[in-house]
């Protein structure tokens, strides 16, 4: 029974300690919100997981090169809340997407909108992230 006990509180002291490397990151850690992007280009693949969605986008510099950004939104289910499904974006779609730069100066941006093909605009920001409130983002 001892040992039980023992092996349980180590488990759960392995899992509280951890906790921390699954908490949500603040907008204002990651992202610039006094660098806006556009970034317009071909989606080449869609994460659909929590805790964010990734658009991955393949899109040309000044020089003519191919370039990848990966653009991260909101959570799946704010998404699903604010009319978007796993259908909404797709690879091989062109898009534009507003967002704001990492500080980290990869091609890295926090999106807040995504105009389709069809020119719907999707709004893929939360009002929950501390993001900044409507600074290059429109709802749908």
């Amino acid at each position: 029974m001892r040992a039980t006990l023992a092996v349980l509180a180590a488990g759960v002291g392995l899992l509280v300690s951890a906790a921390p490397v699954f908490a949500h990151h603040s907008f204002a850690a990651e992202f610039d919100d006094k660098k806006p992007v556009t970034v317009k280009g071909t989606v080449t693949k869609v994460d659909w997981m929590n805790p964010h969605i990734w658009m991955y986008i393949a899109t040309k510099d000044d020089s003519g090169k191919t370039v990848q950004w990966q653009c991260e939104g909101s959570p799946p289910n704010t998404l699903t809340r604010q009319g978007w499904t796993k259908q909404s974006l797709k690879e091989g779609d062109e898009v534009t997407i507003e967002g704001f730069m990492a500080k980290d100066a990869t091609n890295t941006c926090n999106a807040r909108s995504v105009v389709l093909p069809s020119g719907k605009r999707l709004f893929a920001g939360s009002p929950e992230d501390n993001g900044p409130q409507g600074r290059g983002a429109a709802k749908q």
